[in-house]
């Protein structure tokens, strides 16, 4: 570092990064020092420089000496696990500075010889005793790992076997293809038939050990409860998504035109995920393309790029974190608030480029068979490609990143008729859009947002029951999973109202009242 980069960095004084000291009287605070630089980003610390001021009082020649071995003894005595500093002078008018480098710890996180975990506040610091914070440290250096931790009382009973099948028919898809089980033959083949099928002598439970995830202890991994969990927020509370479209644009706002239910997103990433997109459908504009009056609309946000960044919030969010992802719409933006900052150091300058360094790296690439994405890293700039105008804030203080989409202004309108307009204009294109963005996703049915737009839209409870209905199921299993009671006005709701809208199918519908009936997902 050069004289004129020094001064000019003491002329722009302390910050998080940087911090000043005129002499180093107190071993234990200069080491409480290096430890926040090094379970943050690292940082630097400068001797001969008055921290009030940021005038300098130059070192003399043996003041340099004794400061050198000082920062040496701290670096290995005040911080647990020890680390090393690297130390130059830098010559100035009378005198000369000691300038500390400190990198980004690789084993964090670090403490003070007292046990005290420290890391940066701005240009202070504070000591940190949440264990959410302590284990998001160690997910950043890699020495945990929140989507392999056990689920404490889950068992394979509470993952979902018609997910579990989704993943597996995509994931082992040229396998499955090999021994005949595609079609009607996969969907009416049972869990231990498709694992047996993919490996020999394989249930369900053997496959999922060999996959990763049930844990050599017998217990389920968080990321198999994300991706296949029937009540993933019974165990898991905070991993779900919070959906409020204002009217206005105002955050604190208390008038709202739409809201989901927290109880209609809980479940996996999978129904999260579709979720989150039938909000944006219903609440985002369309717009006629084309010169025919009757031609198709599109989302006045491109469907692709909220597909992109929907996903990357559901699956790059921090494990560590208590909060939920937050997906707004105002008159003129869209925000989506994902918990944790950027992780192992990326900026937004680096995402925008295209780098891509998965948090939760087990779940990351396991999810791309259930989720629409490729991982290979080009997702940003595909969703970047769109021509839309958004803007990422990285922030550190309230450990969330956040994901801002401009909306057109034409579509800046606010009254209660143009709400009433919008939702009675997508309510029939909604279907319709979904199934085309995703119509490359293999296993996962295109029925789950069905093409026909002449189809009436269904609540998120009966989109639940038709993707339960990928394999044949019995009425009493279908009213099991609505949680209601076997009742002739229930079956009407959750079974007789789809078959007639088009959404489910009798196996055997010349004899509507078998016995043996059942009931699945329409091939129409």
């Amino acid at each position: 570092m050069k004289e004129i980069d020094i001064i000019q960095q003491i002329k722009s004084g302390e910050v998080s990064r940087v911090q000043f000291k005129e002499r180093l009287l107190d071993n234990y605070d200069i080491g409480c020092e290096l430890v926040a630089f090094s379970n943050a980003r690292g940082g630097t610390l400068i001797v001969g420089v008055k921290d009030k001021t940021g005038s300098i009082n130059p070192l003399s020649y043996l003041e340099v000496q004794e400061t050198t071995n000082i920062l040496s003894n701290i670096a290995s005595e005040n911080v647990v696990p020890a680390i090393l500093v690297d130390v130059e002078t830098i010559s100035v008018d009378g005198g000369s500075l000691v300038v500390a480098h400190i990198k980004e710890g690789l084993n964090k996180p670090y403490h003070d010889n007292r046990g005290i975990v420290w890391v940066k506040n701005g240009a202070d610091k504070r000591k940190v005793f949440d264990n959410a914070e302590l284990a998001e440290m160690m997910t950043d250096c890699g020495s945990f790992s929140p989507d392999e931790a056990g689920v404490r009382d889950a068992t394979i009973k509470d993952l979902d076997e018609n997910t579990i099948k989704i993943f597996l028919g995509n994931k082992f898809e040229k396998v499955l293809a090999r021994k005949g089980l595609v079609g009607d033959a996969f969907r009416e083949a049972s869990l231990d038939t498709v694992c047996f099928a993919i490996a020999s002598g394989h249930n369900g439970e053997k496959l999922l050990r060999n996959l990763r995830f049930i844990r050599p202890d017998g217990k389920i991994t968080v990321a198999a409860m994300l991706l296949f969990g029937k009540y993933t927020q019974r165990w898991l509370p905070v991993m779900t998504a919070k959906c409020i479209c204002f009217v206005g644009n105002n955050l604190g706002g208390t008038h709202f035109r739409d809201k989901v239910n927290d109880a209609d997103i809980e479940g996996n990433l999978l129904h999260q995920f579709e979720t989150i997109m039938d909000f944006f459908t219903r609440n985002l504009r369309h717009i006629q393309v084309g010169d025919e009056f009757n031609s198709k609309g599109v989302l006045e946000i491109p469907y692709t790029s909220l597909v992109e960044f929907t996903v990357n919030a559901l699956v790059h969010r921090s494990l560590n974190a208590k909060a939920p992802i937050r997906v707004f719409i105002f008159d003129d933006r869209i925000e989506i608030h994902s918990p944790g900052t950027l992780p192992n150091g990326l900026t937004v300058d680096d995402i925008v480029m295209g780098t891509s360094m998965p948090r939760n790296m087990f779940l990351f690439t396991n999810a791309i068979h259930l989720l629409p994405y490729t991982g290979a890293g080009s997702g940003m700039l595909r969703a970047l490609s769109e021509d839309v105008k958004v803007s990422f804030s990285n922030n550190d203080r309230i450990t969330e990143f956040v994901v801002t989409i401009n909306r057109p202004e034409s579509n800046q309108l606010n009254t209660d008729s143009d709400t009433k307009s919008r939702h009675s204009d997508t309510s029939l294109d909604t279907d319709s859009d979904t199934s085309n963005a995703n119509s490359d996703t293999k296993f996962r049915d295109s029925g789950t947002r069905d093409s026909d737009t002449r189809r009436p839209k269904i609540t998120n409870k009966q989109r639940d029951i038709v993707n339960f209905c990928s394999v044949p199921r019995s009425s009493k299993e279908i009213l099991e999973r609505a949680g209601v009671t076997y009742h002739s006005k229930n079956i009407q709701t959750y079974i007789m109202s789809l078959i007639e809208a088009g959404y489910l199918e009798m196996t055997n519908p010349e004899h509507p009242n078998a016995s043996n009936q059942k009931y699945r997902r329409s091939k129409k």
